[in-house]
């Protein structure tokens, strides 16, 4: 068992690893800085209190932070979720060590696994996202000449008919066959060129909260978070707004009108971003209070046609991804019942 130096044990606030000492009934009794950082909590403050009061850990790590203290053993575990008190969820791999020091117990070893289980998870979607794109495209191409041989058909009916409740029924043909071929050029025509410019973020978000207001006007709350030291970003005006509006429009219509919206940004430095490093980058949180995104399709809403919404044409979000991906982008989502989070990143500069 290995010997810690007794004191403010120092020498634990030098590693870039996030450690925490725990003593009986899993009570901090040291955490260094790392640790503070990841848990977004200050030591001097958690001190004497319980972990399981700042975390929400699985069941399997709890029994096994018990077992330890019991039977003095080792513990590592990988791919652990545990939730902070701020609400973010985190990705960790865990190693807890039994220590000889005074008052402590354990040493408890954080390292957080998001953005490796992000960069698998990014290339897995991107995977499928182009092979299903590419079958969409492919099915609309075959829809389209079909549907403008209905619709002449229905036209040519019409001129045929003299009775008017009669052409009541080639006119609901003539305007699905529309609504349709509308349908299919979307599909087949996602984007436009881009024509990228500097681009202040927050001007977006209040024209795209702006647009909500008047759409949903009443009930709905658009409440603002932002950090306005945040430099232009290079992108595509128009299309930026449009991947922004459809992220904040399926929330709002996910929550009928009424609710609460929160728009967030922020600053974030050394990420990933489709599979390229930049030193900064913006990232902006779609936070609303609704019921959540059914669990069923979590992981198909950025497919073409997936909706969890009567009546939605499963667009919206797939065309937000797309316009995000073209800015070297991603945009991912946490939801659970009464809280969802769309996170759009966004590089600052170039890579």
């Amino acid at each position: 068992m290995p010997n810690l130096n007794p004191g403010p044990f120092s020498g634990l606030d030098l590693l870039s690893s996030a450690v925490i000492l725990l003593g009986d009934g899993l009570v901090i009794r040291h955490m260094n800085p790392a640790a503070e950082n990841l848990l977004a909590t200050s030591g001097r403050v958690v001190v004497g209190r319980s972990l399981l009061d700042i975390i929400q850990a699985s069941a399997g790590l709890q029994k096994a932070l018990d077992s330890a203290l019991d039977n003095d053993w080792s513990y590592t575990g990988h791919n652990i979720e545990i939730r902070r008190e701020d609400d973010e969820v985190l990705q960790i791999n865990c190693t807890v060590t039994p220590v000889d020091a005074p008052e402590a117990r354990l040493l408890l070893e954080l390292r957080p696994i998001d953005q490796q289980i992000r960069a698998s998870r990014e290339e897995r979607l991107l995977q499928q996202q182009q092979a299903s794109r590419e079958l969409i495209r492919n099915l609309a191409h075959e829809i389209k000449n079909p549907l403008g041989g209905i619709r002449g058909a229905a036209q040519l009916l019409e001129f045929e008919l003299n009775n008017p409740s009669l052409r009541e029924y080639t006119q609901v043909i003539i305007k699905e066959a529309d609504r349709l071929q509308d349908l299919m050029q979307r599909l087949l025509s996602p984007h436009r060129p881009m024509q990228p410019g500097p681009v202040n973020i927050h001007e977006i978000l209040e024209r795209v909260r702006s647009l909500l207001l008047a759409e949903f006007p009443g009930q709905l709350k658009i409440r603002r978070d932002y950090d306005t030291s945040l430099p232009d970003l290079i992108g595509d005006r128009e299309q930026l707004i449009q991947a922004i509006l459809n992220i904040a429009r399926n929330a709002a219509q996910a929550m009928e009108g009424k609710g609460e919206i929160v728009l967030r940004t922020r600053a974030v430095r050394q990420v990933t971003l489709a599979k390229k490093r930049f030193r900064l980058a913006l990232e902006l949180q779609v936070v609303d209070n609704g019921p959540g995104i059914p669990e069923d399709i979590r992981e198909r809403m950025f497919y073409p046609l997936v909706s969890g919404r009567d009546g939605g044409s499963g667009l919206g979000l797939t065309l937000a991804q797309s316009f995000v991906q073209q800015h070297q982008g991603t945009v991912e989502c946490e939801s659970r019942p009464g809280r969802t989070c769309f996170i759009v990143r966004l590089p600052l500069e170039h890579a």
